[in-house]
């Protein structure tokens, strides 16, 4: 993956961090559904990073390599727990 997109996914995740407690808003209005508020936001914000990465390569009518995809993956799985600490701190 590029420079320019491993700094796009972590503005991705920044943003989504940022906006934890409208995700978690949004999660409890499932509560009852899903087995964990705080699991239900963290993946829609993990869905809504996934849907930006790649948006970014729809947009230029390209699609990531497997190596991409498993640079991003790796990227989401260093980066869950500080959306999961956003989602805890929204959650108070």
């Amino acid at each position: 993956m590029s420079k320019e997109n491993r700094a796009f996914v972590s503005s991705l995740i920044d943003y989504y961090a940022g906006a934890a407690g409208s995700y978690v808003e949004l999660a409890s209005a499932y509560r009852g559904v899903v087995g964990s508020v705080r699991d239900a936001a963290l993946g829609m914000m993990a869905g809504g990073v996934y849907s930006g990465f790649m948006q970014s390569y729809q947009s230029r009518r390209a699609s990531p390599s497997l190596e991409e995809m498993r640079e991003f993956g790796e990227m989401m799985r260093a980066r869950a727990p500080d959306l999961m600490r956003a989602v805890e701190e929204a959650s108070r």
